[in-house]
């Protein structure tokens, strides 16, 4: 199985096993009660809860709309990398003009052209964080890269 995730407080995720694509979106949003560090474990016990994939592959982004996203992507990239590591699991990044590019057409698109591209191929995603997974899923399998994993 082949995890695919946009990494953010609110999280995009598809997975692809045995020809079956899933995907969804998960929050590690910290109520008014909870420490800094909150995210963090939400997003690191969601990992230990789904089944564990032979590969990981995540939306790299090399630029942020504000400080806040910034560190908040570093440390859900830091949780991701050293939960594949520790299960010796292999990880990727892409770069998101990548994945837009290969999913749309546009290596600009933005969020409402990712989702409409997600509906014309059969998805119902909850959002572009979604529709952003699916988009990134779907690069490897067009690629060729994934098509043992999903097979």
């Amino acid at each position: 199985m082949l995890l695919a995730i946009d990494l953010g407080t609110k999280a995009g995720w598809a997975t692809c096993s045995n020809g079956n694509i899933t995907s969804g979106v998960q929050s590690f949003a910290n109520d008014r009660f909870s420490g800094g560090g909150m995210r963090y474990l939400k997003f690191e016990k969601w990992l230990g809860e789904m089944p564990k994939p032979s590969q990981v592959v995540f939306e790299e982004v090399r630029r942020h709309r504000g400080t806040d996203a910034a560190h908040v992507y570093g440390g859900l990239l830091a949780v991701l990398t050293k939960w594949c590591e520790a299960n010796s699991i292999p990880y990727q990044g892409v770069p998101v003009g990548t994945i837009k590019k290969s999913f749309t057409g546009n290596g600009n698109a933005g969020k409402n052209l990712m989702i409409t591209e997600a509906k014309k191929r059969g998805y119902k995603p909850a959002d572009d964080n979604e529709a952003d997974a699916l988009g990134l899923l779907h690069y490897w399998i067009e690629e060729g890269i994934l098509s043992q994993l999903c097979e």
